[in-house]
């Protein structure tokens, strides 16, 4: 694919995500593309690593479609993010408890963030995955609660979002991708459908 592709809309994309912020970021880089969502078992083999987590998903929820499903110059985007510590997915938080119990682990440390993503047509596909290191400040108990019942992070990995009120005041430092920790790396995005 060329750049006058990218920007001309030729490039027929189909983005299976549920991620509102995914789509934002997608929108914000003018990208067209045709949202489908199917349900896909998210469960992976315990003994795999952080990046080797979220391209097994990113490439499960790539095979949920079959290449009837992609027509002749579609690309598929699909993608997986977690937040990864102490050796250990966080997942979703279950609960109001579960999100502010998840903020005090994060808190006052460095914990990882992981996105996978899978681009496939009907004749190749490529696998890539970004990583990026997120400093909290010591968050206080008071400001987890605000920030848990103000926000509602229930769906969000590590029960946060970068770009709300807890990131604004909590984060410290990131070292390599912000639209990373928001869902989807966007710069390596964009490199990889020139090359794709």
């Amino acid at each position: 694919m060329n750049f006058n592709d990218f920007i001309s809309g030729k490039l027929k994309i189909i983005l299976a995500s549920q991620s509102l912020r995914r789509r934002q970021l997608m929108e914000e880089i003018g990208l067209a593309f045709e949202l489908r969502i199917k349900d896909v078992d998210e469960s992976y083999p315990e003994e795999l690593q952080c990046e080797d987590v979220v391209r097994y998903i990113a490439e499960k929820k790539s095979a949920a479609f079959n290449d009837n499903e992609l027509p002749e110059g579609t690309i598929l985007v699909t993608a997986d993010t977690i937040v990864w510590l102490d050796g250990k997915s966080l997942l979703k938080p279950t609960d109001e408890n579960d999100a502010i119990e998840m903020l005090g682990k994060l808190s006052g440390r460095k914990h990882r963030v992981a996105t996978g993503v899978c681009l496939r047509s009907r004749t190749k596909k490529k696998t890539f995955h970004v990583l990026t290191d997120v400093f909290f400040k010591p968050l206080s108990l008071e400001e987890r609660q605000y920030y848990v019942k103000k926000y509602k992070p229930y769906d969000k990995s590590g029960s946060y979002g970068i770009q709300e009120w807890v990131g604004l005041i909590g984060i410290e430092r990131i070292e390599g991708s912000y639209t990373n920790v928001m869902g989807l790396p966007m710069k390596e995005l964009y490199e990889e459908l020139l090359r794709f």
